[in-house]
């Protein structure tokens, strides 16, 4: 059985996807240092795949952590999902956002470099597409100024791991490329679990559904969309790690020294609105929501092509956004 770490995997999308290698018998080993995340999750992993999950607790950038892993277990490939990811926050500190997303990489790719570990699945994120030109959006479309400190990491970080692989260092490397992660398992035991205020859509649907919060805003409905409210591709979280379990077992067929990127979404955009309206569809939750000022730095619409993931990783994605709101507020209720 394979072993995979996965750097910040007991957050939102590490802890499904350590669910997803589990169930295609591969075994996780997180690296987790719980900023953004909850102990609690290792257990409700636990009960999710009946199987003892291995954590160490620490930064992913602690190179002496990452060799002790390295020296209790035989690395096959590594996930690396841990950096900071609050749009807004990298605006105001940027420095914490690039020290961190940028040094964390580098020992990333040291480690495995040294430790002659060869695949690497790489976190990365639409918004290295700034608001584009033409959409969908393809692998190929170009990347622009980002919006944000936290999105130019991503760029940057791509781009170190071209040169590192251009440099030969026997390594295969997927860049996913996420679009909008949404829903929650559907046991409702795993799901995303913001501390403090959310920096996604869903979180705040649902904790105002659950008279958590007041209201929602939704910030702008003047734009040139269907219903003027901004778009976005929602892809639900299990989708997305089973994307994942896919990029592994195709970087363990390609030659040493390789690199591409996948673009992972639904292939179509739905509105904010078109949200707010599913889930309350689904849910016969009505929400309390008011229309907003636009927000300073929002992409319009953005929505992936999907058609490189499809046909070279035979990925599609299995859930409906009715499913993802379903899940998100069963995961909300169980809390």
């Amino acid at each position: 059985m394979k072993k995979i770490l996965i750097t910040g995997g007991a957050g939102y999308i590490g802890s499904h996807t350590a669910v997803e290698l589990i169930n295609s018998d591969f075994e996780p080993i997180i690296i987790d240092d719980f900023s953004n995340s909850q102990e609690s999750v290792l257990d409700r992993l636990e009960e999710i795949t009946s199987r003892k999950i291995t954590c160490y607790q620490g930064d992913c950038a602690d190179r002496s952590l990452l060799d002790q892993v390295a020296k209790d277990h035989q690395l096959s490939g590594v996930i690396h999902f841990a950096a900071f990811k609050a749009v807004g926050e990298s605006t105001e500190l940027p420095l914490k956002y690039y020290r961190n997303n940028l040094v964390s990489l580098i020992e990333i790719m040291e480690f495995m470099r040294d430790h002659k570990i060869q695949d690497l699945v790489f976190s990365s994120s639409c918004t290295v597409y700034g608001q584009p030109d033409i959409l969908p959006v393809t692998e190929a479309t170009p990347r622009k100024d980002a919006e944000s400190p936290y999105g130019n990491s991503k760029k940057v970080c791509e781009d170190m791991l071209v040169d590192f692989v251009k440099s030969k260092p026997g390594i295969r490397v997927i860049s996913l490329r996420y679009f909008n992660p949404v829903g929650a398992h559907p046991s409702g035991k795993i799901g995303e679990l913001p501390q403090g205020k959310p920096n996604n859509l869903v979180p705040f649907v649902t904790q105002t559904a659950a008279g958590i919060r007041e209201k929602l805003t939704v910030f702008g409905d003047d734009y040139d969309t269907p219903d003027g409210s901004c778009v976005r591709d929602f892809i639900h979280v299990m989708d997305l790690a089973d994307a994942h379990v896919k990029a592994l077992a195709y970087l363990d067929e390609k030659q040493n020294n390789f690199y591409d990127v996948f673009n992972v979404g639904t292939g179509k955009g739905d509105t904010v609105l078109q949200v707010i309206k599913t889930f309350e569809e689904v849910t016969n939750v009505k929400l309390n929501y008011e229309i907003g000022p636009r927000r300073p730095g929002d992409v319009v619409k953005i929505w992936a092509d999907t058609k490189k993931i499809n046909e070279v990783l035979g990925w599609y994605p299995k859930y409906s956004l009715a499913d993802s709101m379903r899940d998100s507020w069963n995961w909300q209720k169980g809390l």
